[in-house]
């Protein structure tokens, strides 16, 4: 006679950022949760977040910051559950943390003291965590059942789709979440990579002899811009600008960067003409010198600076100041820090990330149609989608 399935009250899918807190939530309001994790280790992901020391929240973290086909929907999440609350469990913890430039919270150590942090809390909280644990169907009739690998069936009240997008796949990034989602009949959004490098086109795959400059820029796709720095790669552009952009631009549309993002570029080359400056020398003052070699030889004008007119002056700076390129393409998922896209969220609740169609289904983190910028936004939503998921199923 076969043995009859373990029973929980919540299974959460995925051992991320989001599934460990809404773990930690639910199991503390004297819930029964099980976490499936499908690699060997959890939080592999906030592991080698902020340069591996895990950039776990922003201060500035708005709804304005986020993207969505349905932009008002994580107003709630957000307002309830604040970058304060969780930098105050940050320092119950002991975690020491500092601020980095625009609102960025990081670890003064490693990634791993977030990770032993939300695992001291569900460990407090009561929560069974199974790594290594490969989930093959879920199904529904009264109840949840999530058949494993193993022969294993595991039975629930509830159950937490936590698992993630399809950003680096190394990781251990799969589809899985999705396809519960249509399962159950419940909508996906175009997904697409975010945060994500962006690929020359022919005509720009000359500058890719400059892999590795960087430069303060504003670069702008749609009506989204972002003032940081752009760096040249072997095969297009990054850097905090480029890669916040990424988020925003269609295949096909064209990105528009400030090279010169400060005022009286014209101003400057005036003054350097009548001084009798060479291009290189003078822009190199503010550039990096094989940039400025770079934009001189191919968008400068054919003679001296000393020969130019006004007019000439202000079409080389118009140039700087609106550079145009339509991108091949990007770095694809391997490369991007986040999916945009994803679970519609016109079909959840905005208070408790429950699915509006089937009762005791719920999605949170990355799975769901809303992505922040770079720097922390998108472990805020984790942790704010999860608090208002878990609080619901603690009956909060």
């Amino acid at each position: 006679m076969a043995k009859p399935p373990d029973f929980y009250d919540t299974v959460v899918l995925g051992g991320g950022a989001a599934g460990l807190m809404c773990a930690a939530v639910a199991g503390a309001g004297g819930k029964r949760v099980l976490v499936f994790e499908h690699n060997e280790v959890i939080g592999r992901k906030i592991e080698i977040s902020g340069g591996g020391r895990c950039n776990f929240t922003n201060l500035g973290a708005e709804p304005e910051c986020y993207i969505s086909d349905n932009p008002d929907f994580c107003r709630s999440a957000l307002a309830r559950y604040t970058p304060w609350d969780f930098i105050a469990l940050v320092e119950k913890h002991g975690i020491a943390y500092h601020e980095k430039t625009l609102g960025q919270q990081f670890c003064d150590g490693r990634s791993r003291e977030i990770i032993a942090m939300l695992l001291a809390e569900c460990t407090a909280a009561g929560v069974e965590i199974r790594c290594g644990a490969r989930v093959l169907k879920v199904e529904k009739t009264e109840r949840f059942r999530v058949e494993l690998a193993t022969g294993e069936a595991i039975d629930c009240e509830t159950l937490v789709v936590a698992t993630g997008g399809l950003s680096f796949p190394k990781l251990g990034a799969t589809d899985f979440g999705y396809r519960i989602a249509r399962q159950f009949g419940i909508r996906i959004t175009e997904l697409k990579p975010g945060l994500v490098p962006l690929t020359f086109d022919s005509r720009e795959q000359p500058l890719t002899a400059l892999a590795g400059v960087a430069l303060p820029v504003v670069a702008r796709a749609g009506d989204s811009a972002f003032n940081e720095a752009m760096l040249v790669t072997h095969r297009g552009l990054s850097g905090p600008a480029i890669l916040q952009v990424s988020s925003y631009w269609r295949k096909g549309e064209a990105v528009e960067i400030d090279l010169w993002p400060e005022p009286g570029l014209e101003a400057m080359l005036q003054a350097g003409r009548d001084a009798r400056r060479e291009w290189t020398p003078l822009l190199a003052e503010s550039w990096p010198r094989r940039w400025a070699e770079k934009w001189v030889s191919r968008e400068a004008p054919d003679k001296p600076l000393e020969r130019c007119r006004n007019t000439d002056l202000a079409d080389f700076a118009k140039r700087v100041h609106a550079w145009r390129l339509v991108p091949a393409g990007t770095e694809g998922y391997p490369k991007a820090e986040v999916t945009v896209g994803g679970v519609d969220t016109r079909e959840l609740s905005p208070k408790t990330m429950e699915s509006r169609s089937v009762r005791g289904l719920f999605f949170i983190g990355e799975v769901v149609d809303v992505t922040g910028w770079l720097g922390g936004y998108n472990f805020q939503w984790a942790w704010a989608s999860a608090a208002a998921a878990g609080s619901a199923l603690a009956g909060q």
